[in-house]
């Protein structure tokens, strides 16, 4: 049976919110220090060398955006369970206005705070990964690829040894999804050489189409219903 939805896991939300996730990677790396905002792995990898080297200023620049990133996921729970009966807007809804809010002052900020600007970003991501993570019933992430990566190739290798077509259909899906993201790494690199730190407001406004898509109602399946 088909019931009035939240657009919040429709596949049209999902490419507003890859393609923020995308350019903001691009953006953190080309404009903020090569700081990844949201490949916390890369970060890890480099907080680790600077700690093997004893490069303390180095290894606190990783460190930084990683807590803020763990910060980002808690107040992102947070918010869902405080906010998760509010009835005329939803719980996704907040997590993406303070997304937006924390984008638009980044872009405000000089290099020399390079490191609030990393830290903010990380935290944003940290909320947008945790809050929205399914689309049209399939887990799926917006500020990664590593996990689609996988998820596509292992339904793709499924769908060749059992010839089911909706795993054709989930693969393709993780396919796509990592093509936005793509998109958005490259929207993220060209413009970051026009626009420099104000960059970071076309991944703003990208959040803001996505809140405003919300307000809509789809049509689907009772399961998609959250």
């Amino acid at each position: 049976m088909k019931v009035k939805g939240q657009m919040s896991e429709s596949m049209a939300l999902a490419v507003f919110l890859t393609l923020a996730g995308g350019l903001q990677d691009a953006y953190s790396y080309n404009c903020r220090d090569k700081v990844f905002a949201n490949a916390q792995t890369g970060n890890i990898v480099l907080l680790g060398q600077n700690l093997a080297e004893g490069n303390w200023n180095g290894a606190l620049h990783y460190l930084i955006p990683l807590l803020a990133f763990i910060s980002g996921v808690y107040v992102a729970v947070r918010i869902q369970y405080l906010c998760r009966e509010n009835e005329r807007i939803h719980w996704r809804q907040i997590v993406l206005m303070i997304q937006i809010m924390f984008l638009a002052l980044v872009g405000l900020l000089p290099q020399s705070m390079n490191v609030a600007a990393n830290a903010m970003m990380s935290f944003s991501c940290a909320m947008q990964v945790n809050a929205f993570r399914k689309f049209h019933g399939i887990p799926c992430a917006t500020t990664m690829c590593i996990g689609n990566m996988r998820s596509a190739t292992e339904m793709l290798c499924k769908y060749h040894v059992t010839g089911n077509p909706e795993l054709k259909r989930k693969s393709m899906h993780y396919y796509f999804v990592i093509l936005i993201f793509a998109v958005g790494a490259a929207m993220g690199a060209v413009l970051s050489g026009w626009m420099g730190d104000r960059t970071i407001w076309i991944a703003a406004v990208l959040l803001l189409a996505g809140f405003i898509l919300m307000f809509i109602k789809e049509d689907r399946g009772e399961e998609g219903v959250s």
